[in-house]
């Protein structure tokens, strides 16, 4: 997909959402969220019935889609286009970005998976989801699986463009073997722009609930054949999410940029702390401003939330994000870009650490690589256990 804007990558190896990144093996494009369709060699349990495919938007409600904004206006886009050319040197600019991308890219071992929770609904959560999804499939080479944990009502199929809903994570939690490649987990998943997958949570039925027990299967089967798994949970403190926060490698929590939302985000992270005690440095916490103006002082915000190690980013009001539906990456401003870029890039480098501190004299930048050392040679490659029988495509075979 071609697109006018780009997230910040290494200088030497430009890319763009939808368009293959230059390292690594180069993956086929993925198509734009078509409906689900078996695959050949997947495997299904006869035992289980096969699930209908159930469009997420009638037919008959396609009219309440308007037409898609830029993030920015025009006016914006201008202003910044005028900064820029009158900028003394782009250099810096250029560093902060290949960091960037280097952090998001650094090598993993075993799969790395994100909780992405919040305090209150509407809170942005789905969309950070979404956002750190997309961001890992367009920097990384190695699989990317985004997972619904919130199944009741949830928007994260419909950020990540899907059309229909088929298999949930209730379903594959029955099916799912440790025989199975991962061209046989991807029948049963969809896929979103940039090579990465999605596995939904329900078809939206009202009511629909996740129990643990089918979490625990879902989350523990897949890990090791996807190099990073964003996961979507239940608003705080919900059951699945409480798991989520303990189990996974990084969490994110997100919070309205609002005096209000700081608050009650600062007493969720007193009691996380609470919970255990090396939580804390393994979080972000995203400051998601859901108006263009919000009267919140971000410098103190982040004094008053980074209690205990955790990390405080805002992502920026965009008017692509505030409409709601599928988000097009090329109509995101470059503000959003770039915030989704270092939330990204903070993220992985807590799920790599484990809130570890870095060595004397190696103190950790937000970009990832210590001041004075030299950005790695070459980006990440997952180097987890193979599957036997995994056949060409990359590690685990992915067919990307």
């Amino acid at each position: 997909m071609p697109t006018t804007q780009a997230m910040p990558a290494p200088q030497a190896t430009p890319s763009t959402y939808g368009t293959p990144p230059t390292h690594g093996t180069p993956p086929t494009p993925a198509p734009p969220a078509p409906a689900y369709r078996s695959a050949p060699g997947v495997r299904v349990h006869t035992s289980s019935p096969t699930p209908v495919s159930v469009p997420l938007l009638p037919p008959d409600l396609d009219a309440l889609r308007a037409k898609a904004r830029h993030g920015e206006s025009v006016v914006q886009r201008a202003g910044r286009a005028v900064r820029r050319a009158l900028a003394s040197s782009p250099a810096a600019e250029t560093a902060a970005a290949t960091e960037t991308a280097y952090a998001i890219q650094q090598p993993v071992t075993t799969g790395r998976q994100i909780a992405v929770s919040s305090i209150r609904g509407g809170a942005g959560k789905s969309t950070v989801a979404a956002l750190l999804a997309l961001t890992y499939a367009h920097y990384r080479a190695d699989p990317v699986l985004a997972v619904e944990a919130d199944p009741a009502l949830g928007t994260l199929p419909h950020r990540l463009g899907a059309t229909e809903v088929r298999w949930s994570g209730t379903d594959l939690a029955q099916i799912v073997d440790p025989s199975m490649l991962i061209t046989d987990l991807t029948g049963y998943l969809l896929p979103f722009p940039g090579g990465g997958w999605l596995l939904p949570g329900s078809q939206g039925a009202i009511g629909t609930r996740l129990d643990l027990d089918t979490y625990r299967i879902v989350m523990t089967s897949l890990r090791r054949y996807f190099a990073t798994t964003v996961v979507d949970c239940e608003t705080l403190p919900a059951e699945v999410a409480r798991t989520a926060l303990v189990t996974t490698q990084a969490r994110v929590l997100v919070s309205p940029a609002t005096p209000e939302g700081v608050v009650a985000t600062r007493a969720v992270l007193d009691w996380v702390g609470g919970v255990h005690r090396g939580i804390l440095p393994t979080t972000v916490v995203v400051l998601s401003h859901g108006a263009p103006d919000t009267a919140l002082d971000l410098r103190r915000a982040a004094e008053h939330l980074g209690t205990g190690g955790a990390a405080v980013l805002p992502l920026p009001y965009d008017r692509h994000l505030a409409a709601g539906g599928a988000i097009r990456t090329e109509l995101l401003g470059e503000r959003t870009l770039k915030a989704a870029a270092r939330i990204a890039a903070e993220v992985m480098n807590r799920a790599v650490s484990r809130g570890r501190p870095a060595a004397p004299g190696q103190q950790s930048t937000p970009g990832g690589t210590p001041p004075g050392a030299s950005a790695p040679p070459a980006p990440s490659v997952y180097t987890g256990h193979t599957p036997a029988g995994s056949g060409p495509g990359g590690a685990y075979g992915h067919p990307r």
